[in-house]
């Protein structure tokens, strides 16, 4: 990524941030939203804002409703606070990242419980040893 396109990137991150905290009032914006990425396209025309929700996924589609509903706001706010001819086109997308991410350590941590509640019978030899045993 070119230095000018990740210094737009955070420029945007920054202000869609902002606004999502301390300037939507939206009921179905949650408290929860944080902005993940923010991509912008080589020619700087469109802002893409990854957007991850925590809670339910109904939850996540409420919030993304109450975003696109103000979009027009976060976009006008972006067009007076950014020094550039053309202000970059805000789209925002739902990022699942964070949500796979805790899913896969629940996981890990479910298997390493289970692991550990299971005792180790130690005059039983490995699986390996048991193959090597076994008659050709």
């Amino acid at each position: 990524m070119s230095y000018r396109k990740e210094r737009v990137s955070h420029f945007v991150r920054d202000v869609v941030s902002d606004a999502i905290t301390n300037r939507i009032s939206d009921p179905r914006v949650s408290r929860f939203t944080s902005v993940t990425r923010v991509e912008v396209t080589p020619d700087m025309k469109i802002a893409d804002v990854y957007v991850s929700v925590m809670g339910e996924e109904q939850v996540g589609l409420t919030t993304m409703k109450g975003l696109a509903s103000a979009r027009g706001m976060i976009q006008t706010r972006l067009a007076k606070q950014i020094n550039m001819r053309q202000c970059p086109t805000i789209r925002f997308h739902l990022d699942p990242g964070i949500k796979k991410a805790l899913d896969t350590f629940r996981q890990m941590s479910n298997f390493t419980n289970d692991s550990v509640e299971r005792p180790v019978d130690r005059d039983e030899p490995p699986a390996e040893a048991n193959s090597a045993r076994e008659p050709d």
